[in-house]
């Protein structure tokens, strides 16, 4: 492991604003910042937003700015990609916005029921390979993964340049009947992207110098607690996403 690499988890030890916890605190039992993030961690009682698959920390830091009276927690495995956010966070005193080092898998043991507002999940691996369909962060595993924690009423946000993620996230919103508020195969070219939508992270701006459009989803589980699983036939097709245009570039 390179010194840079030690150097970045030994400072994130540092920061008030990242938790880390060991691992026989999560797998199969609750840490103890499980229901108590408000009080304990934000030490206030505004909604909770979790970005998953959050990577250097660049979205959860520009929605923890763009919007105060929301509390963000950046969620990844990747330690030393989160120091960039937890650095920024320390370094511009942002009191709203957290990080969070652990598997998505155990977040049931970190965060409890209700007790979550909103998601987003920018731009994760798509797991493009049939046999790994259930590592999708919008799969049905996850699905039941995160309606333990979401409001009925909380809105999932993916964002992605992956076609086959977002025509399968779409497949799964038709299969259980869930909610849609925005599916928009390219939020640039179509003029659909605010200041929200707008934030780019370091994978988004790498897409989009190779000219694939960015695609976001916006949907509600609605109170849903389980999700069957379904095989999707276009799982199935050789060729699945962007590789001609990324051939191209």
């Amino acid at each position: 492991m390179g010194k840079d690499k030690l150097r970045r988890f030994r400072e994130n030890l540092t920061f008030d604003c990242f938790v880390q916890p060991e691992f026989d605190e999560v797998f199969h039992c609750d840490h103890p910042l499980k229901g108590r993030w408000r009080s304990d961690f934000f030490r206030n009682d505004n909604p909770i937003v979790l970005e998953l698959g959050c990577g250097k920390g660049e979205y959860t830091v520009a929605l923890a700015e763009h919007d105060p009276s929301r509390n963000y927690i950046g969620i990844d495995i990747k330690g030393a990609r989160m120091w960039r956010g937890a650095k920024s966070v320390t370094e511009r005193k942002i009191a709203n916005a957290g990080f969070l080092r652990t598997r998505v898998e155990f977040i049931n043991g970190l965060f409890a029921e209700n007790e979550v507002d909103e998601i987003w999940i920018t731009f994760p691996d798509p797991q493009l390979k049939s046999r790994r369909a259930k590592k999708r962060l919008t799969s049905p595993l996850f699905l039941e993964y995160y309606a333990r924690l979401l409001k009925p009423a909380g809105w999932i946000n993916l964002k992605t340049d992956s076609k086959h993620l977002f025509a399968y996230t779409n497949e799964v919103i038709r299969r259980y009947t869930l909610p849609c508020e925005v599916s928009n195969p390219d939020i640039y070219g179509s003029g659909y992207a605010n200041e929200v939508l707008s934030v780019k992270t370091a994978y988004e701006k790498r897409f989009l110098e190779m000219g694939l459009p960015i695609t976001y989803t916006r949907f509600s589980l609605a109170g849903r607690q389980e999700f069957p699983w379904f095989d999707w036939e276009e799982d199935e097709k050789e060729e699945k996403d962007n590789e001609q245009e990324r051939r191209i570039h």
